[in-house]
């Protein structure tokens, strides 16, 4: 697979995608975006994790304000281009973990809060910068973040447009962990590991249940954690799963 704004490469069942245009801190144009898509929706069997991350030292920094063409139709460019990529990633076949190397930035910010989990470096900030260029978020930002943080945190931080360390990020609930700058990338790489090892099915059903608990009342929420368990029994991971516990052994899961 050729890539010009992207770099993927793969091992051990992880697919890294790594954001490659650090001169402008990974801005997003639209080849970038096409090209996230592509490599979401194209993965190899064999991936049953994927890394997202960014090169040099930023994360991603937003829209590509020099890209002309999504400046002048910006309702388009969210439309056709960032919809779906962001679908790429929320129904991505494998579990997807954001590592936030460094700055994370309007679009950039969103992009990241999209993926199944979110791990930063301490020195890496979350900022909503849109209201500084006379915008509002977007890239799914104002979905996210009120249920992740809360309306009164969401308002502050798309009003002010002020960082959000990354520390803080997860105290507020923002993001599952920040971790020291020396212990990032061991730290992601373990947690892409466990993923690629387990059962791939039961994370997709995981990520199923709690998408749907923002709409369904209880009962819709019990019926439909009844359905996906059902599945989830039928499969043959839950049957390795269940040999491997009375074994007294690890399970080696199927996969997708």
């Amino acid at each position: 697979m050729g890539f010009e704004t992207i770099q993927f490469a793969v091992a051990d069942g992880v697919a890294t995608l790594t954001l490659n245009r650090p001169a402008v801190m990974n801005a997003l144009n639209a080849r970038m975006r096409a090209e996230i898509t592509q490599a979401l929706t194209t993965l190899p069997r064999e991936v049953r994790a994927v890394v997202l991350t960014g090169s040099g030292r930023g994360f991603c920094s937003g829209q590509d304000l020099t890209d002309a063409g999504a400046s002048v139709n910006l309702e388009r460019t969210l439309r056709d281009e960032y919809e779906p990529m962001l679908a790429a990633i929320t129904g991505c076949p494998v579990p997807v973990i954001a590592a936030v190397n460094g700055v994370a930035a309007g679009a950039g910010a969103n992009l990241a809060l999209a993926a199944d989990v979110v791990i930063a470096a301490e020195s890496a900030s979350f900022i909503q910068a849109f209201t500084r260029i006379g915008l509002i978020p977007d890239a799914g930002g104002t979905w996210i973040i009120p249920r992740a943080v809360g309306m009164a945190r969401a308002m502050g931080m798309m009003l002010f447009a002020e960082p959000v360390p990354a520390r803080q990020a997860a105290e507020w609930g923002m993001i599952w962990q920040a971790l020291p700058d020396a212990d990032f990338a061991a730290g992601v790489a373990a947690r892409a590991q466990t993923l690629a090892k387990g059962p791939t099915g039961a994370f997709l059903a995981i990520r199923q249940s709690l998408a749907a608990s923002v709409g369904n009342d209880i009962q819709e929420q019990l019926e439909l954690e009844a359905r996906l368990q059902g599945q989830a029994g039928r499969s043959a991971d839950f049957a390795e799963g269940v040999a491997a516990f009375l074994e007294k052994r690890p399970a080696v899961f199927c996969g997708r």
